[in-house]
């Protein structure tokens, strides 16, 4: 079976403006992704929504939940802005069952160039096939349960809450 692939926006998917030096959705770039990694892994992609997530409301949280709950595939990659990828993580723990979900995304855009993206992707991918049914996110080659992780702002890096 494939794995599911859900956009939900964030850094992974943000253009840039030259002119007036702003971020913005257009479209989203996964297949590039999977394509410059030469990915062989049956997915089944689907846009949900373009926002950044710090613009991320709860009736699109309970949207990405519903969609989640009503995937025929029980492997699940959410592309999503880190600034709140924890909250929905959250949600998603409470509100789905018996599937494995991987949250993803990137601190840099796809379209500079240097984005961590296609690592993280590339990951995911990875973690989504390995790991036992339940919710985590995945970043910098680091996967955490949704329950123990948090994104520190001063080091811009994902961190477990409680450390062993």
């Amino acid at each position: 079976m494939a794995i599911r692939i859900f956009i939900t926006g964030g850094t992974f998917d943000k253009e840039y403006n030259e002119l007036n030096g702003q971020l913005y959705f257009k479209d989203t770039h996964i297949q590039e992704l999977l394509k410059l990694g030469r990915c062989r892994v049956d997915v089944d992609i689907r846009t949900l929504m373009m926002v950044d997530s710090l613009e991320m409301t709860e009736d699109d949280r309970q949207l990405i939940a519903r969609q989640c709950q009503n995937s025929e595939e029980d492997k699940i990659i959410i592309t999503h802005g880190t600034d709140t990828m924890a909250e929905t993580a959250v949600v998603l723990a409470k509100e789905t069952k018996d599937k494995t979900i991987v949250l993803t995304g990137a601190m840099i855009p796809y379209k500079f160039g240097s984005s961590d993206g296609l690592f993280n992707l590339g990951s995911a991918l990875a973690f989504v096939q390995a790991l036992p049914k339940g919710v985590y996110v995945a970043m910098n080659g680091r996967y955490f349960t949704w329950d123990n992780v948090r994104k520190n702002k001063q080091s811009g890096g994902f961190e477990e809450v409680n450390k062993p």
